[in-house]
């Protein structure tokens, strides 16, 4: 339910952690709407939960820096979880979005999803009721069919989501900078950092901070004993199983794929293609 909103621009609270589920603007796109704020005024509304800006930074940013008026709406929500469910489900249906994020949100909505399953109250009711969504069964499965990803992937974007919390925890610059796609770090690396020790979290989210991070691997010698020159970013070598790998994949698939597509049988071809999916995530992740 949304109504007219009635707050000032300086009544608006902002939220660390609903502002972390926002992707950043780049600098060429925030220039543009800037200009555009700046010559237009604000067109489109601050989206509240009651005086808690859930939608709408940029624009707040940009117009509270030049005192431009604001119009707001505000929306009723039960909880926490159930302004967090919609604030992914609003991002991920409107914007391009980087592998981290992509997992981040999803791994955010399992988490969300059982804080709101496990509330025996009147809140985790209407949050049901608000979803139009049963909650049985697998939460994996059920938001694994609603991105069109596997459950499986679900299950690691979860361990993906925690660990860049607990690293925002340490540095709230570092969280964002994953995020934002400017660290070198896999999420394979991200679910190992979970399973160490609050140290280990600690200490890296520092080097993130500091651009010292080196997630790489080691540099293996050349076979006639050389080093490799320092131009050289990763040895190469691993990838060559790894090519060999995919290349069995592909064939794989192709020839169960032609024979599927010869019988019509529509679903069989859609699994046949989720498989294959789950496949390439498996030797993504293990770069």
């Amino acid at each position: 339910m949304t109504q007219s909103g009635s707050y000032e621009i300086d009544e608006i609270i902002i939220d660390e952690e609903f502002g972390f589920l926002l992707p950043a603007l780049d600098k060429e796109t925030y220039a543009m709407l800037e200009g555009s704020l700046l010559e237009h005024g604000c067109l489109h509304p601050l989206i509240l939960w009651e005086n808690v800006l859930i939608d709408g930074h940029n624009r707040y940013e940009i117009a509270l820096k030049h005192g431009i008026p604001v119009t707001t709406v505000s929306m009723d929500f039960s909880s926490r979880e159930d302004a967090t469910i919609w604030i992914i489900t609003t991002q991920m249906a409107r914007r391009n979005l980087n592998h981290f994020q992509l997992s981040y949100y999803r791994g955010k909505h399992y988490l969300a999803d059982r804080l709101i399953q496990g509330s025996n109250n009147q809140f985790a009711q209407e949050s049901e009721k608000r979803h139009n969504v049963v909650f049985q069964g697998s939460t994996a499965k059920r938001l694994a069919d609603q991105y069109n990803v596997s459950s499986r992937t679900i299950d690691r974007d979860v361990k993906v989501a925690e660990a860049i919390s607990a690293i925002g925890m340490s540095s709230p610059q570092a969280k964002r900078d994953i995020l934002n796609g400017k660290v070198n770090i896999s999420k394979k690396h991200l679910r190992e950092l979970l399973a160490g020790s609050q140290e280990d979290i600690a200490d890296t989210a520092v080097k993130i901070e500091n651009g010292t991070l080196d997630s790489l691997k080691p540099r293996k010698p050349l076979d006639d004993g050389s080093a490799l020159d320092d131009s050289a970013l990763i040895d190469v070598q691993p990838l060559f199983p790894l090519e060999r790998e995919y290349k069995r994949a592909a064939d794989d698939f192709y020839s169960i794929l032609q024979g599927l597509l010869s019988k019509g049988d529509t679903a069989s071809v859609k699994s046949a293609f989720r498989s294959h999916i789950d496949l390439l995530e498996v030797m993504y992740e293990g770069i």
